[in-house]
């Protein structure tokens, strides 16, 4: 009977496992139901021919001479047309501004999100940033929010921009699962583990961090852990901030625009 019951556990806990790995990337990437088209004046929706005969989706406003460009991805359950507020805001400040879409989100709709086709997409997106619009790389600030980060700090490691702000970043997929998780093997389980602090302490280039304390979806001490990674890291800090107002603070956002614009200055 002892043996039945053991089996009977192992089992079920095995047909769980099965079931959380096969059904992960709902949870890691909820996209927002429909598609909506980004609307700003002075902004360009791009159609960028991708592999395999897909399409990237990217929002682009077109930089002032000499000015950098700032070059955003949109957190888990977002899609390309909620970052045009955010968008509006870097163009008032004089800043170029890029955002690109992930597949399985919004308009990109032709292949399932992973984070291998996202790092694709943004690679895609970026080299025609650098080699159709003519924004180098020491012109390109990579900015991630949430899910983002990863994106941007991956394309930080491509040498794709010179500055790198990171909105509540995660340390990794697998690290954030072990928290939520904690009675899974996370680590056999996760497909897209994003993994950020294994790269940082090889990205020489500035970072801002910008987490707030309140955060209940990435733990403000992930950002923290973070900044002690990268080489060359400021962390902002936003006493009584969650994770989805951490922007609202116009004082952040000067600060985050000011760090794109002199990235090399001593924070």
């Amino acid at each position: 009977m002892l043996l039945l019951v053991l089996l009977t556990v192992v089992i079920a806990y095995v047909g769980l496992c099965v079931l959380v790995f096969l059904n992960q990337r709902h949870m890691v990437f909820p996209a927002p139901p429909g598609a909506r088209e980004p609307s700003l004046p002075g902004a360009t929706l791009l159609r960028i021919p991708g592999p395999k005969s897909s399409t990237v989706f990217a929002l682009h406003v077109p930089a002032p001479a000499g000015a950098p460009t700032v070059v955003h991805f949109h957190g888990n359950g977002e899609q390309l047309a909620d970052g045009a507020w955010l968008a509006q805001r870097f163009q008032e400040a004089g800043l170029g501004f890029y955002a690109v879409e992930y597949p399985g989100y919004g308009l990109a709709t032709e292949q399932g999100p992973s984070e291998a086709g996202i790092y694709v997409a943004a690679e895609t997106a970026l080299d025609h940033l650098h080699q159709e619009l003519s924004v180098p790389p020491e012109r390109t600030v990579l900015q991630g929010q949430s899910l983002g980060s990863g994106v941007a700090v991956e394309m930080a490691r491509r040498g794709q921009g010179a500055r790198l702000v990171l909105i509540t970043p995660y340390t990794s997929i697998v690290d954030l699962g072990a928290r939520l998780f904690s009675w899974l093997p996370v680590s056999l389980l996760v497909r897209d583990p994003f993994d950020s602090a294994a790269k940082a302490p090889g990205l020489k280039l500035p970072v801002l961090i910008v987490h707030g304390t309140r955060d209940e979806v990435i733990p403000v001490d992930m950002g923290q852990t973070l900044g002690t990674l990268f080489p060359n890291a400021t962390v902002r800090l936003l006493e009584g901030k969650h994770h989805n107002d951490v922007l609202e603070r116009s004082a952040i956002l000067q600060e985050m625009m000011e760090f794109a614009r002199n990235g090399a200055r001593k924070w």
